[in-house]
């Protein structure tokens, strides 16, 4: 009964909302600073404790999530180009996430899930996903920014992507990002290796790296304004993953709701240790729904493979090496590419859900989040400060309530 009614399930649109952008685990980790290897082994990890926490009943993969780039960037001043050097502090953002998200876990478990569907309807989470992507527009311009050879390569590679979105076939749509990666790989090579028009790519750590090794952890670190901006995240995890499960539910024809609580739990939990070692926040992928729905396989222990897989690829530093000679112009193009799909895709809550824009209680709701995370407006509170994502977050989330208030349809 759930497909004749989709209108009953707000969070549907979560099942493919950063799908365009997810081509491997490993590409969030590039655009903010973060070791590859390290990332991938914890994906690995996460994909694991997800299948014995949902006593393999879910099938899904744990990856390194889309939503953590624009706080880990805001909170770590991250330039966009090489390690971050502010990893820790944002590793101790990463774990009070998935604090969060485990305990909204928990009590998903005992309550069920009807109490996010009224604190988060999808005017609320729509906001709070465009804001975190419209907070990402001046890094990817700033990443633009270069001689026009860097510039050219860049906004070819953003072509790239466009073009195989588009008109690829089926099944290299969900590869696009992938597949503009290597496009503009081979751009550089050219241009840079062959012609010295750009830097070209030095493969100097590649050949020196080593094929198997364990990867370098690293010691998270708590800050307060580091917390308060990428905890938030967990809102949008939760509205993401809810909408994964039950679009799982829809296409294995299984009743998974019961599983919700474990499927937030074990993400919250994943996302904490992946933070504790040095890892991304991680979250259910939805290109795996897309998979299992044209194949009609929905075998648990193909994902326990892939996990194996993952751990193996997160211990060999060439594979991390290999990752670290993505140029500076590819990724520049693949930031806009991937920060404005952040913006658009979650902007798609409010049509797949008809949300009325009318009504002044919505309008008002997401035009002053809006506002506040596009402007990056900061709020000092004593010695710490909530800047522009967690401003717009609770804006969200407050102001939809408060304007609620005496009315039949709240």
């Amino acid at each position: 009964m759930t497909n004749a009614c989709p209108q009953r399930q707000p969070y549907q649109w979560a099942s493919n909302t950063f799908s365009p952008c997810r081509a491997r685990p490993s590409c969030p980790p590039l655009l903010m600073g973060f070791d590859p290897n390290v990332a991938v082994f914890f994906s690995g990890i996460g994909t694991l404790l997800f299948f014995l926490i949902t006593a393999g009943r879910v099938p899904s993969y744990l990856g390194s999530s889309f939503a953590f780039i624009a706080v880990v960037i805001a909170a770590t001043g991250y330039s966009g180009s090489g390690p971050n050097p502010n990893i820790a502090i944002a590793l101790g953002g990463i774990i009070a996430c998935g604090a969060l998200y485990s305990l909204i876990g928990l009590i998903v478990m005992f309550l069920g899930t009807g109490w996010v569907e009224k604190l988060m309807p999808p005017a609320v989470t729509g906001a709070i996903g465009v804001s975190i992507g419209l907070n990402l527009a001046p890094v990817a311009i700033g990443q633009l920014k270069g001689t026009g050879a860097h510039t050219s390569i860049a906004l070819l590679t953003v072509l790239c992507m466009a073009m195989i979105s588009t008109y690829g076939p089926r099944g290299t749509r969900r590869l696009s990002v992938l597949f503009a990666l290597l496009f503009g790989y081979l751009l550089v090579l050219i241009a840079g290796n062959g012609l010295g028009i750009v830097p070209g790519i030095d493969f100097t750590a590649v050949k020196n790296a080593a094929w198997f090794g364990l990867p370098h952890f690293t010691t998270p670190a708590f800050n307060w304004q580091a917390v308060t901006l990428i905890a938030p995240v967990a809102i949008v995890l939760v509205a993401e993953n809810l909408g994964h499960i039950k679009a799982l539910g829809s296409i294995t024809g299984r009743n998974m709701d019961g599983y919700i609580g474990r499927g937030f739990f074990s993400d919250g939990l994943a996302t904490m240790i992946s933070g504790a070692g040095g890892g991304t926040g991680v979250t259910t992928y939805a290109e795996n729904i897309g998979v299992m729905a044209m194949t009609k396989v929905y075998s648990t222990l193909i994902f326990v493979i892939a996990a194996i897989m993952a751990l193996i690829l997160g211990m060999s530093p060439k594979f991390g090496a290999i990752l670290q000679t993505i140029p500076a112009p590819v990724l520049a193009g693949l930031a806009v590419s991937v920060f404005g799909l952040i913006a658009s895709a979650m902007a798609r809550i409010w049509i797949v859900n008809k949300v009325d824009f009318a009504d002044s209680r919505n309008l008002f709701t997401v035009g002053v989040a809006l506002i506040f995370g596009a402007g990056d407006f900061t709020l000092n509170i004593g010695n710490f400060a909530l800047g522009g994502i967690a401003t717009s977050t609770l804006a969200a989330l407050v102001l939809y309530q408060l304007l609620g208030i005496g009315r039949s349809d709240s």
